[in-house]
């Protein structure tokens, strides 16, 4: 069978394929604790569920708008401007299926071969993959956890080619659980506005931040920021609705039109049923609650993490100010041996973890930075206390 060059140039999920091998040992009756998901280990709430069900029963289960329901539409509206001081009408907004739909087809309509992308690393392990899935280029501007896994104005500038068509921003990120600040921004946008860049802004993980973190959207910062912003946001992360694949995006009218253009040939609308979930979940106030306590748990778990990391010799970990990731660096422990081999990398690092300690993290190369891992604390307490016990005993057996 000959495949199409395209598929060819793309890498499988390395995150998926993590999860999948956790599982599969797990279904061998192998005591594994898997630390790769990248979904909230709580239930949607059930008010959200619930207006799944009147929906089903309401007989809600036909095509909608190729782009979102105008019931949909309308409480996104008011969640930019309620939540981020956004203002933006019916025709920018595009519900899609999942905030992963939306980075692709904006990379379908916005780019051809020869343009240049950039994304600041460690970044989302999709982002690259879509890029190059458009005949695009993404330019790679390494961070590490001296920035704070942020990139700089200044490297923004340095960057910048007469290739170059857009930014990647993901605050706060997957996988580190950094997130710059309204200053950070405004430097960032005066190099954007100066080089008439598009900032493909993704905010799916706005409402979990932690210690009195503010979320800032760059295309707030003004209004030339906005034209020259797409935001890209969802149910999945915030809302434990990952399942239920909701996404949506919000950018200039024309950005909107192409890209609903593009999904009436593609998949159509999202699923009914999921959108009217998603209407209530943005709406009600029993959304805000169920997101601050699951916000408080996950920062719990952190904390936690965060005085084990520092008690492994050779491990150092960033603390995360949102998100449910922490991005240790191994570094310490590369070139040691282990098993007749050397540890050279996160690869190995990740298979030296699996068979040593029965922990499934991902490997950092994964996601642009080789010297980490990423662990993501989505989990039981349990399960963290466990798997840290044995993470720190299996680095204490390596020789120095």
């Amino acid at each position: 069978m000959k495949f199409a060059q395209r598929i060819q140039n793309i890498q499988p999920s390395m995150t998926l394929a993590i999860s999948a091998q956790a599982q599969s040992l797990k279904e061998q009756e192998i005591d594994v604790i898997g630390f790769g998901a990248g979904e909230p280990d709580f239930a949607t709430p059930e008010h959200i569920k619930q207006a799944a069900i009147r929906a089903i029963q309401a007989n809600d289960t036909h095509y909608t708008l190729v782009g979102g329901t105008l019931a949909l539409k309308d409480a996104i509206i008011e969640k930019f401007e309620g939540d981020n001081g956004l203002f933006y009408e019916r025709n920018q907004i595009v519900v899609s299926c999942g905030a992963k739909h939306s980075f692709y087809n904006l990379a379908q309509v916005l780019w051809d071969a020869g343009d240049e992308i950039i994304i600041p690393a460690p970044y989302w392990v999709s982002y690259p993959d879509m890029v190059v899935l458009a005949s695009a280029t993404p330019v790679i501007l390494n961070t590490d956890q001296s920035s704070q896994f942020k990139i700089t104005a200044e490297q923004l500038q340095n960057a910048i080619t007469s290739k170059t068509r857009a930014l990647v921003l993901n605050s706060p990120s997957n996988p580190s659980g950094s997130a710059y600040t309204r200053a950070e921004l405004e430097a960032l946008a005066e190099v954007v506005l100066k080089h008439q860049l598009l900032v493909i802004s993704d905010e799916i993980y706005e409402k979990i931040v932690f210690d009195g973190f503010e979320h800032v959207s760059i295309a707030y910062l003004s209004d030339a920021m906005k034209r020259s912003t797409v935001v890209i946001n969802g149910a999945s992360k915030c809302f434990a609705m990952t399942g239920w694949r909701i996404g949506y995006l919000a950018a200039a009218a024309e950005i909107a039109a192409a890209v609903t253009k593009l999904q009436g040939q593609s998949t159509s609308n999202p699923t009914s049923i999921a959108q009217a979930a998603c209407v209530e979940a943005l709406k009600s106030h029993q959304t805000k609650v169920a997101v601050q306590k699951m916000v408080e748990e996950f920062k719990m778990r952190r904390d936690y993490l965060m005085d084990r990391y520092a008690k492994i010799e050779s491990v150092a970990c960033y603390q995360p100010v949102g998100t449910f990731y922490s991005f240790p660096d191994f570094s310490g422990i590369l070139g040691r041996e282990w098993n007749g081999k050397t540890l050279k990398g996160s690869l190995d690092v990740a298979e030296f973890l699996l068979e040593e300690a029965k922990v499934a993290l991902v490997p950092g190369i994964a996601f642009g930075a080789d010297n980490n891992l990423r662990l993501s604390f989505a989990t039981s307490m349990e399960n963290l206390k466990e798997g840290m016990d044995r993470i720190e005993s299996a680095v204490k057996s390596l020789p120095a």
